[in-house]
């Protein structure tokens, strides 16, 4: 709780220095009229002293002073203009007070204490403004011009701050229900102690404001998971307010905790709504090196959903995103290719990528990146550009994209988003200009070592690459048959059904039969395969693949003994393609059977 204290002393520092302005009211009473004479004695208390008053004595000491300000500001008679909108604010904050001091939970509260020292300094300035310019005694017209300027600002921030503590529940979020003694838990009490904090980002000027955030950063350190269950939304308001201000250390130390927010994952619809986008994106664009990686980590985490990656777009997120990617540090750049992987994850801002040159960048960091993640998001980000824009696949195989995508297959652990751009860049790219880049190899490699998603993406591009018979023969001759069998056996239906799609391609050159033929397990995986059951989406390419194996007599007695027959007659009455006839292949081969027997 050190965070609590710290802020604490910080705020009893600023009372011990506050002036308060005492008015001695002499009560003259004429022969036709009563007026009041009203002498102003300054005096500086110490901290003890100002602390003691209640705050119903406080209440009592600004509504005195406010009659005292509206009588002295309406004799003023220069800077009318200036005094007039000033008395107009002035008239305002008795109805403020009255609010104030209604409400349940006023007298329990130190941030009502700390609104209405506030006012009382506040009309005390006001009442030396008014009397220096009723007597003409000031340094020069713009100087006071200047402080009338300021004087409105104040009460400006009083009265909304006023207004703020009694319509937005900030009093209510950060009052203690009950008196703090032994029977209070000490959870409430920490639980009280960060809502006055978070509420005190919304009241008081930038330097009070200031004092909060600091507080607020050293209590997502201690706890974290406190801070984000007492978060309203008012909070989140207030954070994405400090974004703006003037003070870059302010700017700074606020993007650190809006990061903290988004990652958490628990309040990404209210700072969006809230509108901490634009100011994020300032950050990414001119902010410090702490200020552009906390933004861009709070942009790569918002990006996510598909409707926020689309507004990044529409506020001119992309350009500043492009160009972190080139000269960001490892931790920016990283970001930042997330951010622009996951607005790549929306089609309709493809090509608004494409005119920010995001092609040519995303090469780059594939062959360059700093961090490997970095790379990994460049695969998939040109991935999702190529999934289906036939454009994009041109800009991505003119800059040089398909070199890059295999040179970086040649990891140990080739990524599965890698080979998922290559899968939709085969089918634009020349056979021959396949094979001088040694595309079979690498996805050779990837049936080996990647992972089952990568394995899936790079059978799906041998199905589309095996086009032509001297194709279909390397792809065999590369050992891939083997490879693929054993694919029949994942878990995933649909890993089993591109396997035993690219085997059904393959299968009709003669050398890859025998490929096949060769492996014990290819016979009783692909009858596996003939479960009539929705869900088994493999079932047509499995009778394609034990059609073309039936012409062997070892491979239709393995059929029948795995319950081929069975399977096939189900596959029949659904209509599937070449089952009625391989049924009656093997029925006549069974027939035969019986018939040598005897």
């Amino acid at each position: 709780m050190f965070w609590y204290f710290s802020f604490v002393g910080r705020v009893m520092l600023s009372v011990n220095k506050l002036c308060v302005c005492s008015y001695e009211i002499l009560e003259v009473v004429g022969a036709n009229h009563q007026f009041c004479a009203y002498r102003t004695k300054t005096m500086v208390e110490d901290g003890d002293a100002v602390d003691a008053r209640s705050t119903e004595e406080w209440l009592l000491h600004a509504q005195e002073l406010v009659p005292v300000v509206l009588e002295k500001a309406r004799e003023v008679k220069g800077f009318a203009g200036r005094w007039k909108m000033i008395i107009a604010k002035l008239e305002q904050i008795p109805s403020r007070l009255s609010d104030l001091s209604s409400h349940p939970c006023f007298s329990k509260n130190a941030l009502c204490k700390e609104q209405l020292q506030a006012v009382s300094k506040t009309l005390g300035e006001a009442i030396e403004l008014a009397e220096l310019c009723m007597k003409e005694k000031y340094e020069g017209k713009l100087r006071m011009q200047s402080d009338l300027d300021a004087l409105t600002g104040k009460l400006d921030l009083n009265l909304r701050d006023c207004g703020l503590l009694i319509k937005t529940g900030v009093l209510g979020e950060a009052t203690l229900p009950l008196a703090v003694s032994s029977s209070v838990a000490e959870s409430d009490v920490a639980a009280h102690n960060i809502r006055e904090l978070l509420a005190r980002l919304q009241i008081g000027h930038l330097e009070a404001k200031h004092q909060a955030l600091d507080s607020v950063v050293e209590a997502m350190k201690e706890d974290e998971k406190s801070v984000l269950a007492a978060l309203g939304r008012s909070n989140i308001a207030a954070l994405v307010q400090l974004l703006t201000a003037t003070s870059p250390r302010i700017r700074e130390k606020t993007v650190t905790v809006i990061c903290s927010l988004a990652e958490s994952g628990s309040c990404e619809n209210w700072l969006v709504s809230e509108g901490v986008l634009p100011p994020l994106i300032r950050l990414v664009e001119s902010g410090s090196a702490v200020g552009k990686e906390k933004a861009t980590i709070s942009l790569q985490r918002l990006s996510m959903s598909a409707e926020t990656a689309r507004e990044i777009v529409g506020h001119g997120g992309v350009p500043p995103l492009v160009e972190l990617c080139q000269i960001g540090d490892s931790v920016s750049q990283a970001a930042a290719a997330c951010t622009l992987k996951n607005i790549s994850a929306v089609p309709e801002v493809r090509q608004t990528l494409s005119e920010e040159g995001i092609v040519r960048i995303m090469i780059n960091l594939l062959n360059c990146g700093i961090l490997l993640g970095s790379k990994e998001h460049a695969a998939e980000c040109l991935q999702n550009l190529t999934a289906s824009n036939e454009n994009l696949r041109r800009s991505v195989i003119s800059e040089g994209g398909v070199r890059s995508l295999l040179a970086y297959l040649d990891g140990p652990l080739p990524q599965e988003s890698a080979v998922g751009a290559l899968r939709n860049l085969v089918g634009s790219v020349p056979e021959e200009s396949l094979v001088s880049l040694g595309l079979v190899p690498r996805l050779v490699h990837v049936l080996k070592s990647g992972s089952l998603g990568a394995q899936q993406a790079a059978v799906a591009a041998i199905c589309r690459v095996c086009s032509s018979t001297d194709m279909k023969k390397m792809v065999g001759e590369a050992g891939c048959i083997p490879l693929l069998v054993k694919m029949l056996e994942a878990k995933s239906n649909s890993a089993r059904e591109v396997a035993a799609q690219a085997i059904a391609s393959l299968i009709v050159v003669s050398q890859n039969t025998r490929e096949v033929k060769k492996d014990d397990k290819s016979v009783p995986n692909l009858v596996q395969l003939l479960d009539p059951s929705p869900q088994n989406t493999a079932k047509k390419y499995a009778v394609t693949c034990l059609g073309s194996l039936s012409s062997s007599k070892k491979c239709k007695k393995l059929m029948i003994s795995y319950g081929a027959i069975g399977y096939l007659k189900k596959l029949t009455e659904m209509d599937i393609p070449g089952a009625k006839k391989l049924h009656e292949r093997l029925e006549r081969g069974k027939l035969r059977s019986l018939f040598s027997k005897k």
